[in-house]
């Protein structure tokens, strides 16, 4: 009998902790052949992005290399975009990779699977805004972030010379989206720029203003609204603006248009409102899909349409015995992992697969340096617990850890926490370049 094949396409967070998983137990055995794909060459933890973007983490420290990764986990990686899939004869299609110069890279390829795991995660969804996909900066990525941060260094560097030139400046930076990203990253560019005045830059609160814009008529709507309040009084105590019921009808490099008339000016901005899965997933044929290309699941996480694909994470949409669909969180993409490792085992074992049942733990928003708020334990015992201050900070950084136990360890984990630890010391604590 021929070793199955497990083939991974994507490398987030559910796609890699499932990877990491199956090359342990079943790659290093021998029991079956595991392979992951994805487009980059390293992997960093989504939630992270913001800060990678306003510079507060050095995305070169924390980020995975999936080849080395690999390695030393039994699984072989593939860097490639998927294009194509044939479920009849059971292939995937890669496009062709090329440089920045247009040299071709890798080849067009196919590679065969007896298993497909989808976990190609989500992007946000700017819902056909005009202007939007041209005139806004998006954090899907660790290459978005990058570029939004030197954008960002870059001009902080300019208006501190206007100020020292006697100007008046006000850097204006606009968010659409009261979501987690747009709430945090918010924060962080306060965080920014008084570490920037510490170094030495001509720069103060007063030269930032921040407005966060909401369609909905709160913040973190996925939040009890008690939790909502205090981040809003959080907020407003840094001088952010936040304008709820404000629809954006378009987007020009001047700022944004409401559906009230009104036009809020803004140098920079941030599109951070929605999610949606890739394109491709919704063109593919055969499987059932969402209005937002997510891929429609059964309780045992595989496609409704086709037991031999398993997707989990933002791309994969199921709904509840009690009607809730599973939101897009990092903690659904663990949870989904960890289900979808099991069912693969019972699957090649020749037994029955078990439901899924998701379970919230809460959510957690961390305003940079100034405040972390949110819920705990969720409906796991039927309400939930506010948190704040330094007790959830705690249980915040916890989450990242969870996924790097996930990935290397505890004992590596320790090292790379004790290697943060010194780095702090003698690091700066802004990612000036």
């Amino acid at each position: 009998m021929e070793t199955p094949k497990i083939v991974v396409i994507g490398g987030g967070a559910g796609g890699l902790e499932l990877a990491t998983r199956l090359g342990n137990s079943l790659g290093k055995k021998k029991q079956a052949s595991i392979h992951l794909v994805d487009s980059n060459p390293t992997h960093l933890w989504k939630p992270l992005l913001h800060e990678v973007a306003t510079g507060s983490l050095d995305s070169d420290i924390d980020e995975v290399s999936y080849l080395s990764h690999a390695h030393y986990h039994h699984f072989e990686f593939h860097i490639g975009r998927m294009e194509g899939l044939d479920r009849n004869n059971k292939i995937i299609q890669l496009a062709p990779m090329a440089d920045e110069n247009g040299i071709e890279i890798k080849p067009s390829r196919s590679i065969s699977y007896d298993y497909l795991v989808m976990a190609v995660g989500s992007q946000t969804n700017d819902f056909g805004t005009p202007g939007a996909a041209d005139n806004c900066a998006f954090l899907d990525s660790r290459r978005q972030a990058d570029a939004f941060h030197d954008r960002l260094i870059n001009t902080y560097l300019r208006l501190s010379n206007k100020v020292e030139e006697g100007e008046q400046v006000i850097l204006s930076v606009g968010i659409v989206g009261a979501g987690a990203t747009g709430v945090e990253l918010a924060a962080e560019l306060h965080n920014t720029t008084a570490l920037l005045q510490a170094y030495g830059l001509k720069l103060n609160a007063d030269n930032l203003k921040v407005t966060i814009i909401e369609a909905g008529p709160r913040v973190l709507p996925a939040l009890p609204p008690r939790i909502s309040d205090a981040v809003v009084k959080d907020l407003k105590a840094l001088n952010i603006d936040v304008r709820t019921n404000t629809k954006v009808t378009q987007v020009t490099k001047q700022g944004f248009e409401t559906a009230d008339q009104d036009v809020i000016a803004a140098d920079i901005r941030v599109w951070a409102a929605g999610v949606k899965a890739p394109e491709f997933l919704g063109q593919i044929e055969g499987l059932e899909t969402t209005p937002t290309n997510q891929i429609i699941v059964k309780p045992s996480l595989q496609a409704t349409t086709d037991d031999n694909i398993f997707v989990i994470g933002d791309c994969a949409s199921y709904t509840q015995e009690n009607g809730i669909r599973v939101p897009p969180r990092a903690q659904s993409a663990h949870q989904m992992a960890s289900h979808v490792y099991k069912n693969l085992r019972l699957l090649l074992d020749n037994k029955p697969l078990k439901p899924y049942i998701y379970k919230d733990h809460g959510s957690l928003v961390s305003l940079s340096r100034y405040s972390t708020v949110g819920s705990l334990m969720g409906n796991l015992m039927g309400k939930s617990t506010m948190v704040e201050g330094r007790a959830a900070r705690i249980v915040y950084i916890s989450l990242y850890r969870m996924h790097q136990m996930a990935l290397h360890g505890w004992i590596k984990t320790a090292l790379i926490m004790f290697s943060g630890s010194i780095n702090r010391i003698i690091r700066p604590r802004l990612k000036l370049h």
